[in-house]
């Protein structure tokens, strides 16, 4: 299929592919021995304490499990679909879980690195603070779910159905937003509905972690708390 699909692409072409995917899983094997190799010998070193042993093993489980999906998702790829004409692509289903385990073991694995790092505050519990913590926990998970719905835009190419915002062609609304059946099946197959769904969550996003900011400064906070909200602001207009 690749090849009658792609019967004008060039040598270079394919060599420019061909080293992306491979540099890809280069530089993922590398991140591997990266966390394998200084876990096994600060463990063996007996710098871990029983707490820290348990996350490095669940973080060192994640990398591999990130490689096994990996291969996992590129395999859905490369099967022939004799019904379809399609471009060869892989399930967006598994790109969006290889994207969230990477949001997951990055996410996990800063979280650990700074908790080791810096002290952490002993603030006493307000109303405001438990408040803030909520919101803040609820702003990551959103945000969780937007990068997760972008994997879902880039395995079925929904960026290029419309490239007109904040409206989506001459409507708000397009036409054929719930066009398959069940309409269930729109949220992650219909191109539309997966555009539509991503701005949305995008703008809900930006919004959420401009609340998040402007409710921090109500809230006595240090200083280095600030400063990470006042980057998440910055980081999420230019995002």
């Amino acid at each position: 299929s690749l090849n009658s699909l792609n019967h004008d692409m060039t040598l270079p072409e394919f060599k420019f592919i061909w080293y992306m995917e491979y540099s890809h899983r280069m530089w993922g094997r590398a991140v591997g021995l990266a966390y394998l190799l200084p876990a096994a010998y600060f463990w063996r070193r007996g710098c871990l304490s029983p707490a820290l042993k348990g996350r490095v093993s669940a973080l060192c489980g994640l990398v591999c499990f990130q490689g096994l999906l990996g291969w996992y998702m590129v395999k859905s790829g490369l099967e022939e679909k004799p019904d379809s004409h399609d471009i060869p692509r892989v399930s967006q289903y598994r790109l969006a879980a290889h994207l969230g385990s990477a949001l997951v073991l990055y996410s996990a694995s800063l979280w650990t690195g700074l908790s080791l790092l810096l002290p952490q505050h002993k603030l006493p519990e307000t109303k405001q603070l438990l408040r803030l913590r909520q919101y803040a926990h609820g702003t990551t998970a959103l945000i969780f779910l937007t990068a997760l719905s972008g994997a879902f835009v880039a395995g079925l190419d929904a960026g290029l159905v419309y490239n007109s915002f904040p409206k989506m062609g001459e409507r708000w609304i397009p036409d054929d937003l719930l066009a398959f059946s069940p309409v269930l099946r729109n949220i992650f197959e219909n191109p539309t509905t997966v555009q539509f769904d991503h701005r949305i969550l995008g703008i809900a996003s930006v919004t959420a972690v401009t609340a998040l900011y402007f409710f921090s400064r109500k809230i006595p906070l240090p200083r280095r708390t600030r400063m990470a909200v006042t980057s998440l602001l910055a980081v999420a207009c230019m995002q």
